[in-house]
């Protein structure tokens, strides 16, 4: 009786994704759509355009007195959406 190896549908799933060079901007997209979630509701209202070019999230917003309030807390900001997708995607914030 032989073994096999047994590789689980999730790996091969990620190492597929890494061969087309697709995990990146699957992880950017995951990131972008989780602004309103970590941000929260009432400084998503705010915002008006994120993306993300060169490892830097980019987020327009309305008000000139939350970006500079939300300036403040970049580095923490940073923290929790890496968190909140599970990997580092970006490292840093820049408000617009």
């Amino acid at each position: 009786m032989f073994k096999r190896d047994v590789i689980q549908i999730k790996d091969l799933i990620l190492k597929n994704l890494r061969a087309q060079g697709l995990e990146t901007p699957l992880l950017q997209k995951r990131l972008i759509d989780s602004w309103q979630e970590v941000a929260g509701e009432m400084i998503a209202g705010y915002t008006e355009n994120v993306y993300i070019r060169n490892q830097t999230l980019y987020v327009k917003l309305s008000s000139p007195a939350l970006r500079a309030d939300l300036s403040m807390m970049r580095k923490e900001m940073v923290q929790r959406l890496n968190a909140h997708v599970g990997t580092q995607v970006i490292v840093d914030i820049k408000y617009c």
